[in-house]
């Protein structure tokens, strides 16, 4: 039996529980070694579904980098405040660990690009914590585009209608703030737009948006944005999150048309197929809809499991991850160009030179 990885979980918050899961699915090839937070009681609370025995061998720290010196983990997670992902991840990086990251990898071009580069130059693996591209619906679709099943693709969009109230942001004072987080687009819609410009061939030409603050006054960014995006095959894309929904989250959707297919992957978090008509006509509609269709208990669904295997899998045979940096970096440039569109009332070209969040405060008075 080989040995295991050594594994760490840096950050305890809202996320942090799905984590701890996909270690569990995974412990045949992880240990557990160590968490880090900065209050106490976040750390406890996610070692809780632990036994007993588990949670004694689990040291405790409030300081990632006293972590780092001290367990020297192969493994790491980042599921800090987004802000603090780039930095967390390039020490992580630098004290010779893998790292996952969770979504978005970082707030700036730079910082992802400075994340990408250390990895490459230490050979380490870099992953871009982006799940639901693990969804059985998605990874079904995916592999129509893979077989070009649906010919020439003409447009894909995505709907995420969601409800965030003030209870959330009050929870975690940087969610929603320019500096650490971002609006509805970076925090809840970029896994969307992340399966967007995955499907439709990644390369993006133009992006023109609208944000907006309705219905927020708390926060600093946008709680809705609407964007329509040119990609380089000629196809278009139409993004459209919000976090404005009553009372509740409505669905997250991913359609794609193309001249030979239409699909549509719904429910709260994309974990559903919908629609499925080909012209080729291979496979009943039905049974693909029950076999590839999910409910899990909350939108961050089961992704992390099959992600973190897929990442170990990565380390053991040397290979870059499913879902690496440069996939994380291309989601991100996204979300930032729709935030120049719409912040300067123009058609943004892509790729962009360098953008962060922070160049857009005060962009709603706040």
């Amino acid at each position: 039996m080989r040995e295991k990885l050594r594994y760490a979980l840096i950050g305890c918050g809202r996320i942090a529980p799905n984590h701890i899961a996909a270690y569990g699915n995974n412990a045949e090839e992880l240990a557990l070694c160590a968490v880090c937070d900065p209050v106490p009681e976040r750390m406890e609370a996610v070692l809780r579904p632990l036994t007993e025995e588990e949670r004694t061998h689990v040291r405790r720290y409030t300081d990632h980098r006293e972590l780092l010196a001290k367990e020297a983990p192969q493994l790491c997670a980042v599921a800090t405040e987004s802000g603090l992902h780039a930095q967390v991840g390039l020490d992580v990086l630098r004290a010779g660990s893998n790292v996952i990251i969770e979504k978005p990898l970082a707030l700036s071009l730079a910082d992802a690009r400075a994340l990408i580069d250390e990895a490459d130059a230490r050979g380490l693996k870099l992953c871009a914590c982006h799940q639901n591209r693990f969804n059985k619906s998605i990874q079904k679709i995916r592999t129509a585009v893979e077989e070009k099943r649906f010919g020439r693709m003409l447009h894909g969009t995505v709907h995420v209608r969601w409800n965030r109230g003030e209870e959330y942001y009050r929870q975690a004072p940087w969610r929603g703030t320019w500096a650490m987080d971002g609006g509805a687009l970076m925090n809840q819609c970029i896994h969307s737009i992340d399966l967007l410009r995955w499907m439709l061939g990644d390369g993006v030409t133009e992006v023109m948006a609208y944000t907006d603050n309705l219905s927020h006054p708390y926060i600093q960014a946008e709680d809705l944005g609407m964007a329509l995006v040119r990609f380089e095959s000629g196809a278009y894309g139409i993004v459209e999150g919000t976090t404005n929904v009553y009372p509740h989250n409505l669905e997250e959707t991913l359609y794609l048309f193309g001249e030979n297919g239409t699909v549509k992957a719904g429910g709260k978090s994309v974990n559903i197929i919908e629609e499925w008509d080909f012209r080729d006509g291979r496979g009943d509609p039905a049974t693909i809809k029950m076999q590839f269709g999910e409910n899990p208990p909350n939108v961050y669904g089961y992704g992390h499991t099959p992600l973190y295997a897929d990442v170990i899998a990565a380390i053991r045979e040397d290979r870059a991850p499913y879902v690496d940096g440069r996939a994380g970096m291309r989601a991100l440039e996204l979300v930032l160009a729709i935030y120049r569109s719409a912040a300067e009332h123009r058609p943004v070209r892509l790729p962009l030179t360098d953008c962060a969040t922070t160049d857009f405060e005060g962009r709603f008075g706040r």
